[in-house]
């Protein structure tokens, strides 16, 4: 676990550098968005269609979506107690309960889960991710950083959902799958091919993302709370619900170590869109990423 994290980490270590060296001279915000862009748009939704086309799709696959969503929706209550007890400013607290409730479960933790427990748990993240957070983030999300924010202009969070290549290539590759139609070699192999740029290219991208939080060390009192909700409470819920549910051995620590993730990436995004405190934003994806690197290994040794 411990290699796996680090050789993730240093891949994210090299987006950090590539922000502040810039070489090249291309401005690294400008750079972060090409990359994030051509994985979002194109590589991610290869990599769900090859893993979901194949992937055993059931019973399991609702018990997945609910224990992930059981994870978010506890944060997210926790978070709103959180921010109501320490009287943050309504920009402020918005930022927070984001970093708080939803993970990093596609960027950080599909490479995380298929390094530390095999190719076959890439589904699980993808699962995890696609069917409960995104879709959560997208509409309880939205009404929230609209709801807590200033600059945002409403936009109804079901179109948004329909707006995103990878929930469509979810949506395709379920259909194909239960229609058990056989995927011909030569696509099955142009997807793996286009599916192994995501996990590198997300890594890099998410260390370009880190850059601003180490400019913004002030919250630190803010950021406290948000790491102990997104890097213990959740994952402690998700533990309780994924045993609730008959999860055992490795799929048990799969869900886990999703839930135990850092902060979504995407959230810097979304604050600054609704006008939230993106300084905040940017502080705690910072700080629990870094962190992660200490608590991560300790949810698989708790888990496993």
């Amino acid at each position: 676990m411990i290699a796996t994290l680090l050789q993730m980490f240093t891949l994210i270590g090299v987006g950090l550098l590539w922000s502040w060296w810039q070489p090249g001279k291309l401005e690294p915000e400008a750079a972060r968005k090409v990359l994030v862009g051509s994985v979002y748009y194109l590589f991610l939704p290869a990599l769900v269609l090859s893993v979901l086309w194949q992937a055993p799709i059931g019973v399991e696959t609702l018990k997945i979506m609910t224990v992930a969503a059981i994870g978010v929706l506890a944060a997210l209550a926790v978070s709103l107690l959180a921010c109501r007890v320490c009287a943050a400013q309504r920009g402020t607290a918005g930022a927070m309960i984001l970093a708080a409730s939803w993970p990093n479960a596609t960027y950080l933790g599909l490479p995380v889960l298929e390094k530390t427990l095999g190719p076959w748990a890439r589904s699980v993240a993808i699962q995890y991710d696609l069917f409960a957070c995104t879709p959560l983030l997208l509409t309880v999300g939205i009404m929230i950083a609209n709801a807590y924010g200033s600059g945002g202009r409403w936009q109804n969070p079901a179109r948004v959902l329909l707006t995103v290549p990878p929930f469509w290539a979810a949506l395709a590759a379920l259909a194909l799958n239960l229609g058990e139609v056989p995927i011909p070699s030569w696509i099955a192999g142009l997807l793996s091919l286009m599916g192994a740029a995501v996990v590198p290219l997300m890594l890099v991208s998410v260390g370009m993302a880190l850059r601003q939080g180490f400019g913004q060390w002030q919250h630190l009192p803010l950021v406290i709370p948000v790491a102990v909700i997104q890097l213990f409470i959740m994952p402690l819920v998700v533990w309780g619900a994924a045993i609730a549910f008959g999860f055992t051995g490795e799929m048990r620590v799969a869900l886990v170590l999703e839930a135990a993730m850092p902060s979504m990436v995407l959230g810097i995004v979304l604050a600054d869109r609704y006008g939230l405190n993106t300084g905040v934003y940017a502080a705690a994806l910072t700080a629990t990423t870094l962190l992660s690197l200490v608590t991560l290994p300790l949810w698989f040794s708790w888990a496993s």
